[in-house]
């Protein structure tokens, strides 16, 4: 049997004196599109820079396709692709150009072959040879996901990926999340406050409250669970409200 894509036991972690992340408890299957909830502060970026080998916990196991993050981080780094928050790339290469910088440091065999399969598979071949300093947003995100994506590992993290863009943007980022889930089989884990999305795109949401993993079930058994409530939004209020 393949281990999860996720596993954390116990997972704690903190700042100087405060605790941002409380005995995290998760497992995530594979293939599974996973949402992120909870408010600013809550822990859930710490989760993922943990999850990501950006920071070691305090104590506590996380693994992610079965390697441990500290021990094994190299390991894990060749199976992850990660979107933060804010797009990191280079304003004066093309796109093409930062796609393949990113292939070679992921040590793929044939980074410019890669880099141009990437933006075909996005539908953005168009701006391979664009400078990135003159993208708008949206684009500078989908060129984020190339980059992501370029190595085709088997988990994908994304935080706040919404962040930032017009309705035709997040249109196209819940499309793209959807593909890479159904053609290439791709853990999603994705960080996000647009709850609205998480009922159109994810398969399986947890919330985080203080630090604390309150909730975690599939989008079908949420809404079944919660029948009175008029939106997921009412909903994750709720859940946060009985945490109080």
């Amino acid at each position: 049997m393949a281990d999860p894509a996720i596993e954390t036991r116990d997972l704690s972690h903190r700042y100087d004196a405060e605790l941002v992340l409380r005995n995290l408890d998760l497992r995530i299957e594979r293939s599974e599109i996973f949402g992120f909830l909870g408010h600013n502060g809550a822990g859930k970026t710490t989760a993922v820079n943990i999850l990501t080998t950006l920071v070691r916990p305090t104590s506590g196991v996380a693994r992610v396709c079965g390697f441990d993050v500290v021990a094994q981080r190299y390991r894990v780094t060749e199976r992850i692709g990660y979107l933060p928050s804010e797009v990191r790339l280079y304003g004066h290469l093309t796109a093409a150009e930062n796609l393949e910088f990113f292939a070679k440091l992921s040590g793929v065999d044939h980074p410019r072959r890669a880099a141009a399969e990437a933006l075909d598979y996005l539908e953005c071949a168009d701006l391979a040879h664009r400078r990135v300093a003159t993208f708008s947003t949206g684009m500078r995100q989908r060129i984020g996901i190339a980059q992501a994506i370029v190595h085709r590992p088997e988990v994908l993290f994304l935080d706040e990926p919404t962040s930032g863009l017009d309705p035709v943007g997040v249109r196209q980022l819940r499309e793209t999340i959807q593909r890479l889930n159904s053609d290439l089989g791709m853990t999603v884990f994705m960080n996000t406050h647009l709850l609205s999305e998480v009922a159109k795109v994810c398969t399986t949401i947890g919330v985080l409250d203080h630090g604390r993993l309150i909730y975690k079930d599939t989008i079908a058994a949420t809404t079944r669970r919660f029948p009175d409530e008029a939106s997921l939004e009412d909903i994750y209020a709720r859940m946060e409200g009985a945490s109080s």
